[in-house]
């Protein structure tokens, strides 16, 4: 048979006076250049193992002396040094020379490529020889809404969610945001070839209450008391997140002010203990559909404060 001379200099572009370091940088720069991994189809992966058979061969300081000095049979040199010690020929002259080129154009691989490779795949850039294993991929994250109401918040507590028809248990912090989101490590979709599985990014959503505003760890909120409280002052029932309390109203308290409850919000994320505050807004209700009684009553009183009405 008749095996052509395939020059590897010109097959990853650089000249037969190259270093090793510069014939190694040409092989990665073309290498991730036409990796099947980038560039999939059948020309992409001949035109790699192409570059792989030329970086084999004179990426080796050793193998390229050898294949300067006997070409197309550089694998056989040893062999011909021997027979030619004793008195012999070069067997391999029955094999003939193409006058050199870049070994491209009509030609598949070389007889030294089947050889080594026998049709196996490449381990990357670095892997000649070596059976190419399946690559592993994380599987893909999941990213969910978990709905939850403003008491939610109020302790660490764990909550039962099912995410691909598994059931999981989490936590849910006291003082989570609305928006916060958590990861689950491997609680996403499963790898392939054996990879590691995606991750779960759950996200706090909160419903609307009709009680409370949040502003971070304090808490807003709107209480009615009656005309009489608010001008003698006295005790007052609010709720709040953990249950009701009795508010100190002072005489002469005005519509529209604004009370605090120290430590009645939210619990502050991360910090053991700690509480925001509640804020109260009094509204103060006016008695409707007086009697004449009353009418007479409020007209008397008016007068004594000075009010003609």
């Amino acid at each position: 048979m008749a095996t052509d001379f395939i020059d590897y200099y010109a097959t990853l572009g650089v000249n037969k006076s190259a270093s090793q370091d510069d014939i190694r940088k040409a092989y990665r720069k073309l290498a991730r250049q036409h990796h099947p991994d980038v560039n999939p189809g059948n020309e992409a992966a001949t035109r790699f193992k192409q570059i792989s058979e030329a970086y084999e061969v004179i990426g080796d300081a050793d193998k390229r002396k050898k294949y300067d000095q006997y070409g197309k049979d550089w694998a056989h040199a040893d062999q011909i040094e021997k027979m030619r010690r004793q008195g012999g020929g070069n067997p391999f002259d029955q094999y003939t020379y193409s006058g050199g080129g870049d070994g491209m154009e009509g030609q598949d691989f070389s007889d030294f490529f089947q050889s080594i490779f026998g049709g196996r795949g490449f381990g990357g850039l670095g892997g000649f020889g070596r059976q190419q294993q399946p690559r592993t991929q994380k599987g893909q994250d999941i990213k969910a809404d978990l709905m939850l109401d403003l008491a939610d918040a109020f302790e660490t507590h764990k909550r039962t969610i099912e995410v691909n028809g598994k059931q999981i248990r989490i936590n849910v912090p006291a003082g989570a945001e609305d928006g916060q989101t958590i990861r689950l490590r491997g609680h996403g979709q499963p790898g392939a070839q054996g990879g590691q599985p995606g991750d779960l990014y759950l996200t706090f959503k909160f419903e609307p209450d009709s009680r409370f505003e949040r502003k971070g760890s304090d808490l807003h909120t709107k209480t009615r008391v009656d005309l009489f409280t608010a001008l003698l002052g006295g005790e007052h029932e609010v709720q709040t997140l953990n249950g009701p309390v009795r508010l100190r109203v002072k005489p002469g308290t005005s519509s529209g002010s604004k009370l605090r409850l120290k430590g009645k919000g939210l619990p502050v994320q991360k910090e053991a203990d700690k509480h925001g505050d509640l804020y109260i807004e009094i509204n103060v209700d006016l008695p409707t559909n007086l009697s004449e009684a009353e009418e007479k009553l409020v007209r008397d009183w008016a007068e004594l404060r000075g009010k003609k009405v």
